[in-house]
């Protein structure tokens, strides 16, 4: 547990919260501040700030259990469909520095929209992006 951390916290029980889920390496808890009717947040037990600097086997743990999670929200909340997100850092979003993934159930008349709106984008410059990648 990392001091001054909400979501470890969360996970030590110091803090309350409401658990749908876990497993000896994750849980997963409804966030206070639902983008959707249902949002959940999947995090870790073991404190890392983001998925950059998670083990291995606890993000795998954490997007298996988000996974099954992800069939429920859209089976029992009918829901039309899910955005499993990651926010990595404070430009990307992320408030809580503690690796966690957000699974939000998706509604055809939902007013939920990120800000980004894919266009098409300039060829040249996805290949040059695409070199420093490989």
């Amino acid at each position: 547990m990392t001091e001054n951390c909400l979501f470890c916290a969360i996970v030590a029980g110091t803090i309350p919260s409401t658990q749908v889920a876990s497993t000896d390496r994750a849980i997963a808890f409804m966030d206070i501040n639902p983008a959707t009717a249902g949002h959940l947040l999947v995090v870790p037990r073991v404190h890392s700030t983001d998925l950059r600097e998670a083990d291995a086997e606890d993000l795998t743990a954490a997007t298996l259990l988000a996974q099954s999670l992800v069939s429920r929200v859209i089976e029992r909340l009918d829901a039309d469909g899910a955005n499993l997100l990651s926010c990595i850092g404070a430009t990307a979003w992320q408030s809580v520095f503690h690796t966690h993934l957000h699974v939000i159930p998706r509604y055809q008349d939902d007013p939920l929209q990120l800000p980004w709106h894919p266009t098409p984008g300039d060829m040249e410059e996805i290949k040059a992006s695409a070199a420093k990648l490989v």
